[in-house]
């Protein structure tokens, strides 16, 4: 009995994780941080590239906008996990010449690097 109580739990709990609405007030916001930053959540970088390059690589990975465009210089993404579904929100964005980019999970506290692997390797294919 127990047992698909807890297979049950699992089942709402992804649910949830893979439905769960984006609200864009909340995750497209400026990015603050003016140097290059390594947390338990996601990355930060400060990278001289172009824009619609670099837009170009995130959408060819996959990631979806959740709100922003090329033309305003602020766009954010979001990006799941391929087994579990997790969202991760990617933030892009211009400022003094250079772009910003955040990257960071929804879920949890700790992404195990994911979002610092996921954002060098967009930066290698440019």
């Amino acid at each position: 009995m127990w047992i698909w109580v807890i297979v049950a739990l699992v089942i709402l709990g992804v649910g949830y994780v893979q439905l769960a609405p984006s609200d864009p007030k909340r995750w497209h916001a400026d990015v603050t941080a003016d140097a290059d930053k390594d947390f338990a959540g996601g990355a930060v970088r400060i990278v001289d590239v172009d824009l619609v390059a670099i837009d170009a690589v995130i959408r060819k990975s996959g990631a979806k906008v959740l709100s922003g465009s090329v033309d305003s210089g602020h766009i954010t993404y979001i990006s799941r996990s391929r087994i579990m579904g997790f969202p991760d929100y990617i933030t892009v964005q211009k400022f003094d010449g250079k772009l910003r980019i955040y990257s960071r999970l929804r879920f949890g506290q700790s992404d195990l690097g994911v979002n610092k692997r996921r954002v060098e390797g967009w930066l290698a294919q440019l």
